[in-house]
């Protein structure tokens, strides 16, 4: 058997308010691509479909945020927005 390391801290751990502000984030796009439906929209059923537009696309978003590729730009150019920060 090999060795067994204990993982790091994730960083959603050591950085609460980075997680929380790339959460919001990711939110936002979600929800400024789903407002068109859910400012027109006007019963439940039209509204869950905004809603559902909403989640899919924070859902994209948040994983192409974790594309390893992806997030190290981020961490060059968008350091506020960064898992980690400059402080790693």
């Amino acid at each position: 058997m090999g060795r067994h390391n204990a993982p790091d801290t994730p960083t959603q751990v050591r950085f609460p308010w980075r997680a929380a502000t790339r959460t919001m984030f990711q939110l936002g796009i979600g929800a400024a691509a789903a407002m068109p439906q859910l400012v027109e929209s006007s019963g439940l059923s039209t509204t869950a479909w905004g809603v559902g537009t909403a989640l899919a696309v924070s859902a994209t978003v948040t994983r192409v945020m974790a594309i390893p590729g992806v997030d190290a730009m981020i961490d060059r150019w968008l350091p506020w927005l960064s898992a980690t920060g400059p402080e790693e």
